[in-house]
This record gives structure tokens, sequence and C-alpha cells, in this order.
């Protein structure tokens, strides 16, 4: 496990001032418009899962930007992740956007640091199939889109050769079902290409793979034409992260499981940009770091973590 610890060093008290600013700023900076909503890592979303939609733009032109701010409380171990994240909307059909993200470390002795301390995230997104498509009613939005992460700083100093990028090329659909009226439904479900751990959070995964994502909401109508999303989405992780010792070894440990989160969504006002979101996380508990024999098993306390995200649409 040793192999994977590396020396940390983050301002927290900065990103522990920017919460409450960020929050501030979002909440009480409300004007008209259709709601918008971006992801953790920034693309138009559910909680950590895309959709195949994009932020709100003109048919030719660019839309106004999306901000939003997210933080994963992720326990003693692996400590906590805040995101601040731009989106632009182009043409109705393209989105692309950046994201920063900081981590505050737990305060578990010597695994803590096996966590990323903040890095770069750049995204893009195309609908290649709008929804309805062809006069239908049961055709999916159909989108393709990549995800960059630079300067991951949990893969090593750099003196180990090992890359500090990693990223993801997904396919996804979603569709709004409208026929259950009293309660609509949202659907999503996409696979992506990855050699990221835990969207970079545990830095590299040993190599590019396959993985698979879904959600599904329940949208019911609130107090005051509110509207509430009651949702669950899930995302297959690789299950290794990748390490590469100065003298060139690579080796890999961890057994990360299927991350699972169940959120709310709150659109206080059809008249207004505003989304907020509220959830659950379970990334991992108990999890294997040395295949053995014998193995050896480590608790990273994040079976049931709270977080949270506000997205506002200028």
């Amino acid at each position: 496990m040793r192999t994977f610890l590396s020396a940390f060093h983050s301002s927290v008290s900065a990103s522990r001032w920017a919460t409450p600013i960020l929050l501030f700023v979002l909440f009480f900076a409300v004007h008209t418009s259709a709601a918008q909503n971006l992801g953790y890592e920034g693309p138009t979303g559910v909680f950590v899962t895309p959709l195949a939609a994009t932020a709100a733009s003109p048919a030719h032109g660019a839309g106004h930007p999306v901000i939003a701010y997210h933080v994963v409380a992720g326990g003693p171990v692996i400590g906590t992740f805040n995101t601040v994240s731009f989106t632009e909307g182009f043409a109705k059909r393209f989105e692309i956007g950046y994201t920063r993200e900081d981590h505050a470390a737990g305060d578990t002795a010597g695994l803590s640091p096996l966590w990323t301390d903040g890095l770069n995230i750049f995204h893009a997104k195309a609908v290649v199939v709008p929804e309805n498509a062809g006069k239908t009613k049961w055709v999916p939005a159909i989108a393709i889109g990549g995800i960059a992460r630079t300067n991951d700083s949990n893969v090593g100093d750099g003196a180990n050769g090992q890359t500090k990028t990693n990223g993801d090329i997904y396919l996804v659909a979603t569709k709004i079902v409208t026929q259950t009226k009293e309660v609509p439904l949202v659907l999503s479900a996409g696979v992506r290409g990855t050699n990221a751990s835990l969207w970079g959070l545990g830095g590299n995964a040993p190599d590019f793979e396959a993985r698979a994502f879904g959600a599904l909401g329940f949208v019911f109508t609130g107090p005051g034409k509110s509207t509430i999303i009651l949702a669950s989405e899930a995302a297959q992780q690789p299950q290794r992260i990748k390490f590469t010792s100065s003298s060139g070894a690579t080796s890999s440990a961890l057994d990360i499981p299927t991350s699972i989160v169940y959120a709310i969504r709150v659109v206080p006002s059809p008249k207004h940009k505003l989304n907020l979101d509220a959830g659950i996380l379970q990334a991992a508990g108990v999890v294997a770091t040395n295949p053995g024999p014998p193995v050896s098993y480590v608790n990273l306390k994040a079976r049931a973590r709270f977080a949270f995200g506000i997205s506002y649409g200028f």
C-alpha cells in the first residue's frame, strides 16, 4: 500500500473560504430563464454521469455560460473534494467547459494522500441524435463526449515517467418519458472508455477499458411550480490504481466497486436557471489492497458519503 502514497501539500484554508463565497454568489444571482445543471466534472448531467444534453444555446451561436459548484465529503480516509465548473453551449448541440478540482485531505494517517490533491478537467460533448428525432416519441437523444484530466498529482512527481493525464471517451443515450404523465421518467445509459480510477481521484488505472453507467429519475411537481427529481445513478469503475515506482516497476492495488449515487434535485422555479442537488455517494468500503496470499484489506470508509451541488445559468 505504501507504494501508492505521496507527499500531500495543499492550501485547505483557501478552498474553505471559496465554498461559502461561491454559494452566496450563486444563490442570489438568479435571473429568469430555463434551468441548467452540470455534473460533478462539468458536463451537463446527473451528479457523476453525463446526460445526452448540452448547456442551453441558440440554433446559431453560443449560449450563456453555466457555472456550478460541487462538494463530495469523502470521509476521514478519502477526504473532501470541491469542484468549480464553467460550461458553454453552442448551436443547441455542443458544449465545452473547464472544471477545477481541489482536495482537502482526510485525517487518516498514511492513507489520505492516496487521493489526488487537485487536477484540471476539460470536457466537450456533441449531441448526434436529438431526442424524438424524425417526429417520433420514442427516440432518445444520443451524444458523444470526452473528458481530459491534467496535473493529476496522485500519479507521482514525474520522476518515475508516469503520465499525470488520464481521460474518458463516452457514448450516452437519454430519454424523458412523458407517457407516464403524472410522474415523467428520466432514463439514461451509456458506456465510457477510461484510464482513470474513480474519475481521476485515485490517479490512473492500469489500462484503458470500457465501463458502463446509467441513471433513473422520477420527476415530480413541487410547491410553487418547482420541480423535484428523485434519482439514482451507477457508474462502473476500473478496479485498480496504477503506480510506477522510480525504478520503473509497475504495480496496482485496491478493488474499487461500482459507484452508486442516490440524489434529489430541486429546481425552485421554472423562471429561474438554478438547480440544487443533494445526494449520498456509495464509493468504497472495505477493499483488497494486496491480492496475496495473504490478502490484505483496508476500509476506505466511503460507503455512504454526502454530496452537494448547485448550478446556475446566466
